[in-house]
């Protein structure tokens, strides 16, 4: 089987601060790197890791075709990612000393994808394969309704979170992963709480307090691996690459979320994004 991500690609500016700086406040950023990311390339180079076949859908400009060597490197099929005339997305993070971030996002070619090169790499898609889909990106409700219309399994991650694009593909859907934040928007936009939507799974995360999944069977909760953070940056994207790559596996929902448990923990404990994600000896070698 395979996974289909139709998903973000960025350059990640990442500045160490003091603190998150307060409204009309300046700081000196005591350190700066620059990473590959976005929710779609995380979400791609964990599921790669992870020991999943990956195939991402996407757009860069010509500024960025760095970006798609690194994911070609990370073992993603990078043959319908499009080199446009504009530039490539940006994210400009605030890291604290707790690990704590704030995100300002560029959106740049990510939201210019063309349907064509979403097309063809749905040509290539077989039935019960996986296509996944984020908020940092368009073509998301045109991705999940033909990718239904194929046989394909839609999953989709309610981040940055907007109340009328999840409900613009959630008949799509038979997987929904948000966190707890996400998930008490949609419940007041919608009045469904996580266990009542029509999804045939749904995974709400929680940070340090760990995961739930809701499924026919009811709620089951998943607690945290207790780490010393240093940056939660990409942490969510982790968990999510690692739950599809352990489902795309055949593996059971319980054991697919305890992988990604573990790899979320691992991803904490270190500085940067899609570049730093461990891979699957690292997490099956993690004994907390």
């Amino acid at each position: 089987m395979a996974i289909w991500n139709l998903g973000s690609i960025n350059a990640d500016f990442v500045y160490r601060v003091p603190h998150i700086p307060a409204p009309g406040e300046t700081l000196s950023s005591t350190g700066r790197q620059m990473f590959l990311g976005g929710k779609g390339t995380n979400m791609s180079v964990a599921a790669a890791r992870a020991a999943a076949r990956v195939n991402h859908i996407g757009a860069v400009g010509q500024d960025g075709r760095w970006a798609i060597q690194r994911l070609l490197e990370y073992g993603v099929d990078t043959r319908n990612i499009a080199v446009l005339d504009t530039e490539t997305a940006q994210a400009i993070i605030m890291v604290d000393p707790a690990g704590e971030n704030a995100i300002v996002l560029h959106p740049g070619a990510n939201a210019e994808i063309p349907q064509v090169t979403l097309q063809a790499a749905m040509a290539e898609a077989e039935t019960g394969d996986w296509l996944i889909i984020q908020n940092e990106t368009n073509l998301q409700r045109t991705a999940a309704e033909m990718g239904k219309e194929l046989g394909l399994q839609i999953a989709y991650a309610a981040a940055p979170f907007d109340a009328d694009r999840v409900q613009a593909v959630l008949p799509s859907l038979d997987f929904l992963i948000l966190n707890a934040v996400e998930a008490a928007q949609l419940e007041e936009a919608i009045g469904t709480a996580p266990a009542d939507l029509p999804v045939r799974d749904v995974i709400v995360t929680r940070g340090a307090d760990g995961a739930d999944w809701y499924s026919a069977a009811g709620k089951q909760h998943f607690p945290a691996i207790k780490v010393d953070a240093v940056d939660t940056t990409g942490a969510g994207d982790t968990f999510t690459g690692y739950v599809l790559a352990g489902l795309d596996r055949g593996l059971p929902m319980e054991q697919a979320i305890g992988q990604a448990t573990k790899a979320g923990a691992l991803m904490v404990m270190r500085h940067g994004t899609a570049d730093v994600i461990p891979d699957l000896s690292e997490v099956q070698d993690f004994h907390p």
